[in-house]
């Protein structure tokens, strides 16, 4: 699984111009599953978008995580990022997993980052989604299980 987290003052999701998701200080977590993520790949990506330290501490250094200051995190799928981009100018889709797949692990990283963390937003699941955010930093890192 993919996870491409991004430290935000402020991110959104809309899908037909209603907002499916909105939060302020916190992270934005675009999410991708390839054909071979197990469910063991989802809890070790929840695990480190939980825990990954990118808020800066007393001194400025990125050392807390999201549960260490309390904030949120808006989860929105994203299969593109499976895409296989080394040949051509066209996307490869072969290493995505199947929608089904794609949904269940999105929904079950859900579920297990919001047993953790009160603030859990999400986008909607195969939408045409429109994501705005503000990236603190800017901050933003490729996270993989």
């Amino acid at each position: 699984m993919i996870g491409l987290l991004q430290r935000v003052t402020r991110a959104s999701v809309s899908v037909d111009g209603e907002t499916t998701g909105e939060i302020g200080r916190g992270l934005l977590v675009l999410v991708g599953v390839h054909r071979d993520d197990t469910e063991k790949d989802v809890g070790r990506l929840a695990e480190r978008i939980l825990t990954y330290r990118v808020f800066p501490d007393s001194v400025g250094r990125m050392n807390r995580s999201v549960l260490d200051e309390t904030a949120a995190i808006l989860l929105v799928p994203q299969f593109t990022l499976a895409a296989d981009t080394k040949k051509g100018t066209r996307a490869s889709f072969t290493r995505a997993a199947a929608p089904d797949t794609g949904e269940r692990f999105f929904l079950q990283l859900i579920k297990l980052c919001r047993a953790r963390l009160e603030r859990v937003e999400t986008g909607q699941f195969g939408a045409h989604m429109q994501v705005s955010l503000i990236n603190d930093g800017p901050v933003t890192f490729w996270l993989e299980s």
